[in-house]
């Protein structure tokens, strides 16, 4: 890719000593040419992670560069939004001369694949001022063949509910076919994005959520192309609250106990659709939509997944 805008992975990480070898090497692996920028927050962490940073920056001192922002937050601010903040803060320092640049946000417990940089940066050149990536359980780990078919379960699910959105509402910046994450764990954003937005907000859970929330209550057009994603951990035990972790911890208990899914009918996602539809009418509106639709009562949960998937079998067939 010609003219790639300078760019800073940005990772939060506490107590990870197993995972973060990890992900530095599927970074070092990445297809981009040159050394590649990451900034590590270690915060709070009692392990060897800070030793496996330093291990990292000299095994691929030729492929990665790597700052260290070592930080002790007091326990009322020990949480993943101050964590987060840390890691972009790093890397917008490390941006700041540059007259634009990207912040790529990832957790120390994902596995990218090769491509993972350049379909970011390629979105960004396209145009986009935000990227979320799809999230995918890393096939490296063991999982149950029980736990494997309900995130299909889960994933066909979401894709149906994209093709509604699509059909009723389509955002021509962010066109079919496209996924619908955008988490901490895959997040490009502009520093001209990311400076309007104010930054990480230091909040204990769902940072990321708001990040996105405000940078597109600013003009931020965001984006979920396909060919961005990244492997996910499918561990139970997470470093921060409302996490991955948290949703894996469901879906392993969906599938021991085998009795129904519940998720928001199909119906609902239409309305919502069409009252997106209606907002963008109003250009104040239209900034403002996301903030508006995180304010909307919750969806009722009147659909049993199961039985869903059990009726598009029978019609398949």
């Amino acid at each position: 890719m010609k003219d790639e805008p300078a760019f800073c992975v940005c990772v939060p990480v506490r107590n990870e000593e197993g995972r973060l070898p990890v992900l530095l090497a599927a970074l070092a692996a990445q297809d981009l040419p040159g050394r590649i920028s990451v900034a590590l927050c270690i915060n709070n962490s009692t392990d060897g992670s800070l030793p496996q940073a330093r291990a990292a920056a000299d095994r691929w001192k030729d492929r990665l560069d790597i700052v260290v922002d070592l930080q002790t937050f007091p326990k009322h601010r020990a949480h993943a939004g101050s964590a987060r903040r840390g890691a972009m803060s790093a890397g917008l320092e490390r941006l700041a001369d540059q007259p634009s640049g990207v912040l790529i946000s990832t957790d120390a417990d994902t596995r990218p694949p090769p491509n993972w940089l350049s379909a970011n940066l390629a979105a960004v050149a396209d145009g986009a001022d935000l990227v979320g990536g799809r999230l995918v359980l890393d096939e490296a780990e063991s999982i149950s063949v029980d736990v494997a078919a309900l995130r299909r379960l889960w994933d066909a699910y979401w894709r149906e509910v994209r093709a509604i959105e699509d059909e009723i509402d389509p955002a021509p910046h962010d066109p079919a076919p496209r996924h619908g994450d955008h988490t901490g764990a895959s997040l490009a954003i502009t520093t001209a994005a990311y400076r309007s937005a104010g930054g990480v907000p230091e909040q204990p859970t769902g940072e990321d959520r708001a990040l996105v929330i405000a940078a597109q209550a600013q003009g931020a057009r965001l984006v979920h192309p396909l060919a961005v994603w990244t492997r996910v951990s499918a561990r139970t035990t997470g470093r921060a609250a409302g996490g991955m972790a948290e949703g894996m911890t469901r879906l392993f208990d969906q599938a021991r106990n085998g009795g129904p899914i519940m998720a928001p009918d199909f119906s609902h996602w239409r309305q919502r659709a069409r009252w997106r539809r209606d907002q963008r009418h109003d250009a104040a509106s239209a900034k403002r939509l996301p903030a508006l639709e995180a304010q909307l009562p919750a969806m009722p949960l009147d659909m049993d997944l199961r039985r869903w998937a059990d009726g598009v079998e029978r019609v398949a067939a």
